[in-house]
């Protein structure tokens, strides 16, 4: 870290200007032991997965959608796929539950159960196949490690995971649901007075504990969320950084971090959700966004456009273009 920082300082141009984008190449020198920091190879998991809860009218579209998102993200027709070809990024769509799903080309079926149950009416999954997911999430990066990558973007693909996701979020920051409740993908106000309805149900009948994050998961999270709660887990453990898309992935890297705090050494925040809770959600991790655009798309749309800005940050990083060579006094701190 120390070394990273002070190649930043050595640079003609003042201390400190390129602001986070700086202090991102920091932090994965000091994630990785290396200040020599590279992102050649990179690639975005997509976790795809149903949640029971759109029983309860709480999107405007139904459970078909996943699948079909799925096989799109699999074929590189969805909307990131095309961002990240740009970003020089591989997508990996990943099957956690997707209801009722034969399998697509190009999607990892790694399916933990058919989609979740309906939170109003019991738990979303059990505690058992709660921590299968994280694991998988775990295995998932692993599996990027071995193969190369150099940095690993999130994302997610489930009809009704603003819901689940807004569930969690209360319970973890102590706030009703009407405070952390968005309009996800166009609720109507009605759409919007019947996810926050479901969520306060959601939260009486399962009695989740704050302080046990798989038992949030478990009981009102879905399967993406625990799968992603997973990856973040297994980049601080393989040392791998990790981009957060946007609120449901930081809602995922809430509850890893809950479970295991060295967790956020391997995150980065790439920008912040225009959904209610985004900058809440951020701020308890205390990561500041690469990106203001409003961005509410998901598919980890967010996480890939902050990957053009790193690679600017790195052409300065590796650029040798230093004080001594510009023949300029160097900048130093001014009290």
């Amino acid at each position: 870290m120390n070394e990273a920082r002070k190649r930043w300082d050595s640079l003609a141009k003042p201390l400190g200007s390129l602001g986070l984008l700086e202090e991102a190449v920091i932090k994965i020198a000091a994630l990785t032991g290396n200040a020599e920091v590279h992102l050649n190879s990179r690639a975005l998991l997509v976790l795809c997965a149903d949640n029971g809860v759109v029983a309860q009218g709480v999107t405007q579209t139904d459970s078909s959608v996943t699948a079909a998102v799925a096989r799109a993200l699999g074929m590189g027709t969805s909307t990131v796929n095309y961002m990240a070809r740009v970003a020089n990024c591989q997508v990996v769509p990943v099957d956690m539950g997707v209801l009722d799903f034969p399998g697509a080309p190009g999607v990892l079926d790694r399916r933990v159960r058919s989609g979740t149950a309906d939170i109003t009416q019991e738990s979303a999954m059990s505690r058992e196949e709660c921590v299968r997911a994280i694991e998988t999430g775990m295995e998932l990066v692993r599996e990027q490690r071995e193969a190369g990558a150099d940095i690993l973007a999130t994302g997610e693909m489930g009809i009704g995971n603003t819901t689940t996701s807004s569930a969690v979020a209360s319970v973890l920051l102590g706030l009703p649901p009407v405070e952390v409740t968005g309009r996800g993908a166009g609720l109507s106000d009605a759409g919007l007075a019947r996810k926050i309805a479901a969520i306060e149900r959601a939260i009486s009948v399962n009695r989740p504990d704050p302080a046990d994050p798989v038992d949030v998961l478990s009981k009102v999270g879905g399967l993406d969320l625990a799968g992603l709660c997973g990856v973040f887990l297994g980049g601080a453990k393989y040392r791998l950084p990790i981009l957060v898309d946007g609120f449901i992935s930081a809602v995922a890297a809430l509850c890893a971090v809950r479970l295991w705090p060295e967790a956020g050494r391997a995150m980065l925040a790439s920008h912040v959700s225009a959904e209610p809770a985004g900058r809440l959600v951020l701020d308890e991790l205390g990561l500041k966004p690469l990106i203001t655009a409003e961005l509410r798309l998901g598919e980890g749309s967010g996480a890939v456009a902050a990957l053009p800005l790193l690679d600017m940050a790195l052409a300065v990083y590796h650029s040798g273009h230093t004080f001594d060579k510009m023949g300029m006094e160097a900048y130093t701190p001014q009290s």
